[in-house]
């Protein structure tokens, strides 16, 4: 073939090629553009809980003020005040009560506190509870009254009472048209009901019962009466809740009262009370390592140049471990081979901050992995996970926006779906997104992951897994201007060295079928699905 017919040849092939790369590139981009959404969704949007004080409640309506009343002083006692008192209440002398009782104690834990401590510490625990509240609360826990359409006047949501305890219940009233006589009455499964004063012209049936009557043939009095009817749960069970059934001649309404504990704050010392972010103290950085002592020593070195005091807890699982030694590092030994998901349960078990950070430990950080990035957004909104991207040798920068899906699927389990993307955009951060899962470097609430768990049946292999478990418990978001560089997995294979083998035969098994039959039975078993499809 002449030289002149094979140069137009490569030439032609060429751009072919360039054509193809340059076609398949803009398809990618045109399918990435329909599939991104336009939305910017704030994500801190919860309301702060009210704090719906009882003695407001027993304040009647300028219309129902002049009723004559008899207050029932050993009801109101039962009644939740803001008012607690640690003191030791007197009891009766009596012999051997100290070994039948044991002996009464009270404690003030601001006794141990430095006095000159004392009001910096409150003002910094009293901002983080604020930021608790603020996330704990559910607007279905907002109350909410239902006029009285039906004639009857109740709760829709938002009565709770503590297990064993009495509340005096909101809202409830009827606005009737003229009877000679109104009455209503309240049912319930596991409470009685009471009234914490006596109303004049009003009779009551059912006191300390499971259903109460009150008629009058009056109806502000009754509604008087109404406003001062109280609900004490009488079964022992703290999360569950008791249906109250509301009556009166025609109509029957119904509401629910929960039953539970207060949600028991577990607050972290964020280190300062200014809007600068100690991160030493608001994070851990935690990793776990399997043989590679090099890059380990690498990441630790990169994280130091930045970050010289934060914690770095390190999970190993080698057969003969190193130490490995420095200040601020924490490294813990397990059991040879345990396994991916298990080294990440024991390092974050042993994390005391308000987040941690998980790395692996082939990763290095830059000028880019700027970690207070990631304490903002999570400080600033109610995601409890946000993701950042890691740099390959390449040059490419991955993420792993995954949204997670579940079709429901009847008998035979549930089908699960994956897609490439994100949901919408976060309000206040234009680089960060809300999706469902994220690449394997990211920034998380300690107390949140711990809820999830991380499934030490999966032992080489996962990461999907554990944000699939996480579905509906985290909520996860991902920024792209926080990054962290990958180690080059590259390695010829003349120049891998015995520890390179090892590693290699542990991480990439030759045959992956039973890997792969591990994850398949955890996904039909435990997660309840009968297959899985995705992008």
């Amino acid at each position: 073939m002449p030289i002149s017919l094979v140069k137009k040849t490569r030439m032609r092939t060429t751009t072919k090629c360039v054509v193809l790369v340059a076609l398949v590139s803009l398809c990618l981009l045109f399918i990435r553009m329909l599939n991104k959404p336009d939305k910017v969704v704030g994500i801190w949007n919860r309301g702060a809980p009210e704090d719906i004080l009882q003695n407001t409640l027993l304040q009647p309506s300028e219309k129902l003020a002049h009723i004559p009343l008899k207050w029932k002083d050993d009801i109101l006692q039962l009644l939740p005040k803001n008012s607690c008192k640690c003191e030791v209440e007197p009891t009766m002398d009596i012999p051997f009560r100290k070994e039948l009782f044991g002996k009464p104690f009270a404690v003030n834990f601001t006794s141990s506190l430095d006095p000159s401590l004392l009001d910096k510490t409150y003002k910094i625990r009293e901002k983080e509870y604020q930021k608790f509240k603020m996330r704990s609360h559910h607007p279905m826990d907002k109350l909410i009254i239902a006029k009285a359409n039906s004639p009857l006047e109740y709760p829709i949501q938002g009565v709770e009472v503590q297990p064993l305890k009495t509340i005096l219940i909101p809202g409830l009233s009827l606005q009737d048209t003229l009877r000679k006589v109104y009455k209503v009455s309240l049912s319930s499964t596991i409470g009685t009901f009471d009234t914490v004063a006596e109303v004049e012209g009003v009779t009551v049936k059912g006191i300390g019962e499971k259903h109460i009557t009150l008629s009058s043939p009056h109806m502000d009095n009754l509604n008087r009466q109404l406003q001062l009817i109280t609900y004490t749960n009488t079964a022992f069970h703290p999360n569950t809740a008791d249906t109250v059934q509301f009556q009166t001649n025609e109509h029957t309404a119904m509401f629910n009262i929960k039953v539970r504990h207060p949600t028991m704050p577990k607050l972290y010392n964020p280190g300062s009370i200014d809007s600068s972010y100690n991160i030493s103290a608001l994070v851990t950085i935690a990793t776990k390592t399997f043989l590679r002592y090099d890059k380990l020593q690498n990441l630790i070195d990169s994280i130091r140049k930045s970050y010289p005091t934060v914690k770095i807890i390190i999970a190993d699982d080698s057969e003969t471990p190193q130490k490995v030694e420095g200040p601020f590092i924490e490294q813990y030994i397990m059991p040879f081979g345990k396994g991916w998901f298990a080294g990440r349960n024991l390092a974050v078990s042993q994390v005391s901050t308000k987040y941690f950070l998980w790395v692996d430990d082939d990763f290095i950080f830059g000028p880019r992995t700027n970690i207070e990035k990631l304490v903002d957004v999570l400080e600033k909104t109610t995601l409890d996970l946000v993701g950042g991207a890691v740099r390959e040798v390449t040059g490419y920068y991955t993420t792993y926006r995954q949204k997670i899906n579940v079709m429901p699927g009847g008998k035979t389990g549930d089908c699960l779906m994956t897609q490439q993307g994100y949901h919408h955009l976060i309000e206040g951060f234009p680089n960060c997104v809300v999706t469902d899962g994220v690449v394997n470097f990211f920034l998380a609430r300690t107390e949140k992951v711990l809820e999830v768990g991380f499934d030490p049946k999966l032992s080489r292999t996962g990461h999907l897994e554990f944000f699939i478990d996480g579905l509906g418990k985290l909520h996860v978001g991902s920024c792209d201007n926080v990054i962290v560089e990958h180690a080059s997995k590259i390695h010829l294979s003349w120049s891998k060295t015995e520890v390179d083998k090892q590693y290699d035969k542990f991480r990439y098994p030759k045959s992956s079928d039973h890997s792969k039959n591990i994850k398949h039975h955890l996904y039909y078993f435990k997660n309840r699905l009968q297959c899985m499809t995705g992008n």
